[in-house]
């Protein structure tokens, strides 16, 4: 019996958890397909950056690189924005909020200037491109820039400086951002940002997680956290109803634009 598009599509992705690179002809004759349908195979996954598509077949991204901020921002998944929005909804009026640095968690800084509240609100960030997308902020509400070394892929600090400085702070909620999310927990390429994750996550009663879809069943150098450390995650598609039903289980809830209602899951 052969299997569907995604099935099939999930199964490279593990072979590819295992071998460094595989070939058309070896997928076409183990799945029992055409060629041209595994080459469409590692278009689509190429496109939602899953791999690396290269002559002859395709290879695991790598775990220790990512693309700098601006080239991650550009290559960002259709309507990735709406993470920011469904994640700006979340914070409430007189809230303190820990914000992360990163490509999507950075998308949420707009849509908090856009809303106001009768309370004021205080933000902590070590993200540059966050401080700058909150100009518009209304006057009573309080942005804290955390100290620290500058790192112009990302456009934000790190070190021991910005963890020291968030942990004189206790937040209501924090929204970061991760490289992958496995059921393994979630990982991120960068060592430094780490650190200030778990910081964050330390001193917040709440953290929930911003990724886009690419980012499911992606693992990357270094583990940040178990999944149950989270309290959701909010993002633009669902995954996949294996991995989907292990969330549950762990009490993660899951906020996904696609739902019909945009509620949470």
């Amino acid at each position: 019996m052969r299997l569907g598009k995604k099935e099939r599509q999930r199964r490279i992705l593990q072979e590819l958890q295992v071998h460094p690179h595989v070939r058309v002809a070896t997928l076409a004759e183990r799945f029992d397909v055409a060629t041209e349908t595994i080459r469409r195979d590692l278009d689509a996954l190429s496109r939602d950056g899953l791999i690396k598509r290269e002559f002859g077949g395709a290879s695991a991204r790598p775990m220790g690189h990512q693309p700098d901020l601006a080239e991650r921002q550009l290559s960002a998944v259709a309507g990735f924005e709406r993470i920011g929005m469904l994640a700006a909804d979340m914070v409430r009026s007189g809230d303190v909020a820990m914000i992360d640095a990163g490509s999507t968690v950075a998308q949420i800084a707009p849509f908090l200037a856009a809303r106001t509240t009768k309370l004021p609100r205080t933000f902590l960030t070590n993200c540059y491109a966050v401080v700058h997308g909150m100009a518009e902020l209304a006057d009573h509400d309080d942005v804290l820039m955390c100290p620290g070394q500058f790192d112009r892929r990302e456009n934000a600090v790190y070190g021991n400086d910005t963890v020291e400085y968030l942990r004189r702070f206790h937040a209501n909620i924090a929204f970061i951002g991760a490289s992958g999310i496995s059921r393994q927990g979630f990982s991120d390429v960068n060592r430094r940002a780490v650190a200030v994750k778990r910081a964050m996550m330390e001193r917040s009663d709440e953290t929930w997680l911003m990724v886009d879809h690419t980012k499911f069943d992606q693992r990357y150098l270094e583990n940040v956290a178990p999944l149950e450390a989270l309290t959701g995650i909010i993002t633009d598609r669902r995954p996949e109803p294996e991995f989907a039903s292990q969330l549950e289980r762990a009490g993660i809830r899951l906020l996904a634009w696609c739902d019909e209602k945009h509620g949470l899951a």
